[in-house]
């Protein structure tokens, strides 16, 4: 009987390692049809999972609460599984070359537990290579068993998208691979279980890891290109999501919006490439570029504020300047490699502290990861500058009179409304006579 057939009778289980936005609703997903462990080092994380708590907002408390994830910080604990999925975060250093301390440490951890006959499932990017030149000796050293023989490896790039409640991991379609056919056809068959949008079985894991950096690649060059565009009109005096829009009515216009990019995939799955690439003597010319301007953007965002501020006749440095939004993204917690953080970074060259105010976040996450504090909307009053700094679902409800209540008393054309998503109507405002700007 294969490990496939094991697991969907629930002789074996499904273990995953690394629970954040992407590890903890797969180990949710596949605890309705498997027995899954769901392991991760972060104890406060665990504790809150088995309290009911979903931080991530990606499934919800009250799903959390009735899954049968067993749920555990204890690395022994790993031992009573056989097919592994490692879900761990790969993140980029500050001089922008890969990180792979998390993908190292779990597969150290992973590979001190496992057993003979176990299949072990990378999902985190990595550029082409990692999984095997680098996972499976550190699987094989901790161990003492042989890949190919003892156990089996493959790699399914994960496509999760935080905050996106229409494209969820069962309805993307899922790029699965595998060290040799057999291992192939055992994780397509697994994954089957909970994706209903069906499996692409990859030639190769090295084509699997790739297709992951270059989706992502794709996306950056793209927001990089309308990036450039937006610096450009900007001089030009043109609205560019007028141009945009004027544009989208041709059958393939892609859609894209200008931006900030950051977070843990678009923002830092490209450097993966370059990295790579460069090493074998390559060098990335197109997708460089693109890191370059989308990496530019929170400082072009900064100079626009205080450009603003100075035409609107404020004291750059006394004004009240409240950014409503500190994550990545929309409706989504997630604050890593926020580029709001950026763009206070650029504004402390001007001794200008901000109100920072985001419901969606955790205070505690963004004063340990960026020192900043956040702030309820109490403290949001008396504003000479708001920044519309991310798009979450109560902010596109917000009417522009509702947003006028920030300000404090003054003539409409002294009210500094800086709109980084697009999210005001720009005729409504303009025509009101607010010194407006945006993306």
């Amino acid at each position: 009987m294969s490990l496939y057939e094991d697991i969907k009778s629930k002789k074996e289980k499904i273990a995953l390692v690394g629970l954040g936005y992407v590890g903890m609703p797969i180990a949710v997903a596949f605890a309705k049809k498997a027995k899954v462990i769901g392991f991760d080092l972060n104890k406060e994380k665990i504790a809150a999972y088995k309290a009911g708590k979903d931080a991530t907002k990606e499934v919800g408390d009250e799903v959390i609460s009735r899954t049968t994830v067993e749920f555990t910080s204890d690395p022994e604990d790993l031992k009573g599984a056989k097919f592994y999925i490692v879900a761990v975060p790969t993140p980029i250093n500050q001089d922008k070359t890969p990180d792979l301390y998390p993908v190292e440490s779990a597969s150290r951890i992973l590979g001190r537990n496992l057993s003979k006959g176990s299949i072990v499932v990378y999902e985190s990017t990595v550029y082409p290579g990692v999984t095997e030149d680098i996972c499976v000796p550190i699987l094989e050293k901790e161990s003492g068993l042989k890949c190919g023989v003892d156990f089996k490896i493959g790699y399914s790039p994960e496509r999760i998208n935080p905050g996106d409640k229409v494209h969820r991991l069962e309805n993307i379609k899922k790029i699965v691979s595998g060290m040799d056919p057999e291992t192939l056809e055992e994780v397509a068959n697994v994954y089957e279980l909970v994706i209903e949008a069906g499996v692409h079985r990859a030639g190769s894991i090295k084509v699997a890891e790739a297709a992951k950096v270059v989706e992502n690649s794709q996306r950056d060059i793209n927001i990089a290109f309308i990036n450039e565009l937006a610096m450009a009109f900007d001089k030009m005096g043109i609205d560019t999501n007028e141009v945009i829009d004027a544009m989208n009515t041709k059958w393939n216009s892609l859609g894209f919006r200008p931006g900030l990019v950051g977070g843990h995939c678009i923002g830092v799955d490209p450097y993966y490439f370059v990295y790579e690439a460069e090493r074998l003597g390559y060098h990335s010319r197109i997708i460089s570029a693109g890191r370059q301007i989308n990496d530019d953007m929170p400082n072009f965002v900064g100079e626009q504020i205080v450009k603003q501020l100075v035409l609107a006749g404020k004291k750059v440095r006394d004004s009240k300047i409240v950014f409503f939004g500190a994550t990545f993204k929309e409706n989504c917690p997630d604050v890593r490699n926020s580029k709001i953080m950026e763009i206070l970074k650029y504004l402390e060259q001007y001794e200008m502290k901000p109100v920072l105010v985001d419901a969606w976040a955790d205070p505690a996450e963004v004063m340990q990861g960026y020192g900043y504090d956040l702030e309820s909307e109490d403290n949001a009053y008396d504003a000479d500058c708001i920044v519309l700094a991310v798009a979450h679902e109560e902010y596109r409800r917000r009417s522009l009179p509702e947003w006028d209540a920030f300000f404090g008393k003054s003539n409409n054309s002294e009210k500094v409304i800086i709109d980084i998503k697009g999210i005001l109507d720009n005729s409504e405002v303009t025509k009101a006579g607010y010194r407006y700007w945006r993306l």
